[in-house]
């Protein structure tokens, strides 16, 4: 049982443009909701979503593809929030790197939204995409005295590493396979739940805000530019905040509120992306390649990158060759 909404119908393109073909028979998430199969030669897995009554969307990614892929489309105006178990990539204004095990809030209906995906690291994610009609119409109905919190909630999400009710719930909805009204009253209510969730992590932990000066953004720039070239060595922050002219406490809140990370999840995010070249372009063993990218300890490079990416060194080694058969 599918019910189709606006959301769907605005995916419905930039599926069918990634190789996505529509399988309304396919129950791997359950009878609910559309499953989509990666059909095309660009990759290979499976995309499911369940709308209800243009209120909201539930996805599920679980797919990869077989070279680095640009992704560029016009996020429609929306709220969500998504887990991701497994990904790799960057995603650009401000530029920054997608990894594993974070919870993101996104803001549609703004900038288009552009992301490189890497090759051959699965996709998997699920994740929870409100419209206007559910949070201007339906929540500023019902609580009209509480309703301007709710926008700024998900813009203080942002990204995190450490939202575990998040994480439970949304796995819940991964997991859940009923159907029918039981379904429909279920997802209901984990959207709620959700929405819940995010406001009230907002009204615990307040993101200060920040305005940064054309001045800040040209330094901080140089600052991340200086990183990039060299994340492998030791960086203290007093030498990073001599470069960006600012003090080291003046520095870590602006580089924050700029890249959305700390400098050490910079630092980290630029050696993870150095070292998937490595594991995928040569043959050099993985203690060494941790070293290459600023690692002493193998098994502290081995964690990290796992937390990132979702994989172990040995195992994006092996997924990131093609096989002999493709």
């Amino acid at each position: 049982m599918y019910s189709c909404n606006v959301l769907d119908e605005q995916y419905a393109g930039a599926m069918a443009e990634h190789g996505f073909v529509p399988e309304p028979d396919n129950r791997r998430y359950g009878s609910m909701g559309l499953c989509w199969r990666q059909a095309g030669p660009g990759g290979s897995g499976y995309f499911w979503t369940y709308g209800q009554q243009d209120l909201y969307m539930l996805k599920i990614h679980d797919f990869y593809f077989h070279e680095d892929q640009l992704l560029e489309f016009c996020w429609p105006e929306s709220l969500s929030v998504t887990w991701y178990e497994s990904i790799s990539g960057e995603e650009f204004s401000p530029c920054r790197r997608l990894v594993s095990g974070c919870v993101k809030s996104f803001i549609g209906g703004r900038e288009p939204y552009r992301a490189l995906i890497h090759r051959r690291v699965p996709i998997v994610s699920i994740g929870i995409e409100i419209t206007p009609a559910y949070y201007q119409d339906y929540l500023r109905r019902q609580f009209s005295e509480e309703f301007q919190s709710l926008l700024e909630s998900f813009q203080s999400l942002d990204q995190t590493d450490h939202f575990p009710e998040m994480v439970r719930l949304l796995k819940e909805v991964r997991d859940y396979r009923g159907e029918g009204l039981a379904a429909k009253l279920f997802y209901d209510g984990k959207v709620a739940e959700a929405v819940a969730l995010v406001v009230e992590r907002h009204r615990a932990h307040p993101a200060p805000r920040r305005t940064l000066t054309q001045e800040d953004e040209r330094m901080l720039a140089d600052v991340a530019a200086y990183i990039t070239a060299h994340c492998a060595d030791r960086l203290p922050l007093e030498r990073l905040a001599r470069i960006g002219c600012m003090g080291v406490s003046k520095l870590k809140d602006a580089f924050h509120a700029r890249y959305g990370c700390t400098i050490t999840q910079y630092i980290q995010g630029q050696r993870m992306e150095r070292a998937e070249q490595l594991l995928a372009n040569t043959d050099l063993p993985v203690g060494q390649i941790a070293q290459i990218v600023g690692y002493q300890n193998p098994s502290r490079f081995a964690q990290l990158f796992r937390r990132s990416t979702g994989q172990s060194p040995a195992a994006f080694r092996a997924f990131s060759h093609p096989r002999e058969a493709e």
